[in-house]
């Protein structure tokens, strides 16, 4: 508790704004329908909505990440809760497809100077030995947010399709206000032109993505984008899935993502170390990737309301339990290169996070059913890649082994 109310609450602060964020994010996925049927707006659209919030956000964080290093960690975070804010009320009263995607431009740079400044600002205010409880609270903070998001949008939708905007809006705002008065620096201001040049390798993503073909993982990042393509295809439809073919309400989608993200978040809490102790990251990502394509197919076979119920809860489970597997088997994988790869975990997860979305909203208006047959086919993919890729592992792992007994 002494941490989270050191430095005028410091830790509270970044939890505060961290999770309207990820609420805000999560309040759009059970309006979407309704707003697409009042703004004629069709699947493909909708998909490249969604991708271009990722596609900014990828362009901006390595240059949010320099400014907060410049500038100082404070300003930058003020600076994105004030785009941000902006962006929920400019999606919540504009209405053409144009002035919906600066809006989503617009929230995708919020998010950008946010999530960098949120993490070094913690590395900042915690020691060594802290660290990993203030990241988890800002993790907790991210999780929650997601979690409720859905619900809470549901919710005010009843009292008008914007009403969740607004709110956003308003409690990015007074969020931007409260940090502006009471977050302290996290640091003097004349260190911050020195940090800056400290690592002169930083943010070069581009160079890092051409080169890492070379790398001895470079299968598992082709599983991790494969993965995040697969997942935000089926994530990015989901509601108008719903909406369209069993004529599900905003609280019927809001219930169904909120009670598989909150299962997913216990299961994350409580067994989830034991699961990979016990079984092991390559089984259990083999096992969440097969489980996830077989259930988004047989979405399609399902036509009551709880087996639609029961089969998009275990694909949400899965879901939940996969996306931590996978990174604690690249941080696992990448010995003292810890940064150099979780960096390159991030901007694989991103890519797939841009074409998915793309790819789900153009075969949505093909066919409905599409896109999860998309989705369902690609996981199976990457199942059998995880496949191969272990017996790689295994192969050179025996050969290391034999060399050893051999001298």
């Amino acid at each position: 508790m002494s941490l989270l109310l050191r430095n005028r609450a410091a830790i509270l602060l970044l939890m505060l704004n961290i999770f309207i964020i990820f609420t805000g994010i999560g309040l759009v996925i059970p309006i979407m329908p309704t707003y697409m049927t009042e703004l004629h707006i069709n699947g493909s659209v909708m998909g490249l909505l969604v991708a271009v919030f990722s596609l900014t956000q990828f362009l901006f964080s390595p240059l949010a990440g320099r400014l907060s290093d410049s500038l100082g960690r404070k300003k930058i975070i003020v600076a994105g809760m004030i785009v941000f804010a902006l962006s929920e009320w400019f999606f919540g009263s504009v209405s053409t497809p144009l002035l919906l995607f600066v809006s989503r431009m617009l929230g995708g740079v919020g998010a950008a100077l946010i999530m960098p400044a949120v993490m070094a600002y913690t590395a900042d205010v915690t020691s060594a030995k802290e660290r990993a409880k203030g990241m988890g609270y800002v993790t907790a903070a991210i999780t929650t947010g997601f979690i409720i998001g859905p619900g809470i949008g549901g919710f005010l939708a009843e009292y008008g399709m914007r009403v969740p905007f607004y709110m956003a809006a308003v409690a990015g705002g007074l969020a931007a206000v409260i940090t502006l008065f009471v977050l302290p620096e996290s640091r003097p201001v004349q260190n911050h032109a020195v940090s800056s040049n400290e690592n002169p390798k930083e943010d070069r993503l581009l160079l890092q993505l051409m080169n890492s073909y070379k790398e001895p993982y470079f299968l598992s990042l082709i599983i991790v984008f494969v993965t995040s393509f697969g997942l935000s295809n089926y994530e990015t439809i989901f509601s108008l899935f719903v909406d369209h073919k069993f004529s599900f309400t905003p609280k019927d989608i809001a219930f169904v993502i909120t009670f598989g993200s909150i299962a997913g978040a216990v299961v994350q809490v409580t067994i989830f170390g034991w699961i990979l102790n016990k079984f092991g990251e390559k089984r259990v990502i083999s096992f969440c990737l097969m489980m996830t394509g077989l259930f988004i197919l047989l979405t399609l076979f399902v036509h009551t309301y709880w087996l639609i119920i029961v089969v998009t809860f275990i694909v949400f489970l899965a879901t939940d339990i996969l996306r931590p597997a996978i990174s604690t088997q690249m941080s696992m994988m990448a010995q003292d290169d810890q940064g150099y790869v979780a960096g390159l975990n991030s901007a694989y997860t991103s890519l797939g996070n841009i074409i998915g979305p793309v790819v789900a909203g153009f075969l949505f208006d093909i066919n409905i059913n599409y896109p999860y047959v998309s989705a369902a086919l690609v996981l199976l993919l990457c199942f059998l890649l995880s496949l191969r890729a272990g017996k790689g592992k295994d192969r050179k792992a025996a050969m290391r082994n034999q060399a050893i007994q051999e001298k």
